[in-house]
């Protein structure tokens, strides 16, 4: 996808944890429980209800500039059993293309048509958000795209 604000941009929305709730679908809280120095969250438990779906779990985070962000589980939640994933950002002149990764284990069973059409969901809603997000961050602080 591609969203129409620099990467630093991108990545300062991403990076806002604590305002998940507002666009992210599906994420209840988001609290950061450890940061390293310049204050990017290393380590982020979220609560997630996401219909049939409904946990906590912590996620660690490593950064790489503007570029990327990954990350892995943590600590497991009771349906959420393996999670990794990553925002990749490409400067394209004034814009910025997203990619976003995601893999996603349930401890709970689930029909694999299912399964992929809640991943696509995911996907779809994460950078969608993302995106829109972003437009508002844009739009409030007055930066040009």
């Amino acid at each position: 996808m591609t969203i129409e604000a620099p990467a630093s941009v991108v990545m300062a929305v991403i990076a806002d944890f604590e305002a998940y709730p507002q666009w992210a679908s599906g994420v209840r809280s988001a609290e950061v429980l450890q940061a390293r120095d310049g204050g990017l969250a290393e380590r982020v438990r979220f609560t997630l209800d996401a219909g049939v779906i409904k946990d906590s779990y912590v996620l660690a985070y490593t950064w790489q500039g503007d570029e990327q962000v990954r990350w892995e589980l943590a600590e497991r939640g009771t349906a959420v059993s393996e999670l990794s994933g990553a925002y990749r950002l490409d400067q394209a002149g004034d814009a910025t293309n997203v990619t976003y990764e995601l893999a996603v284990g349930l401890a709970i069973p689930m029909i694999g048509m299912l399964k992929r059409r809640a991943e696509k969901t995911i996907i779809d809603t994460a950078l969608k958000g993302l995106r829109n997000r972003v437009q508002q961050t844009v739009g409030e602080s007055g930066e040009s795209r």
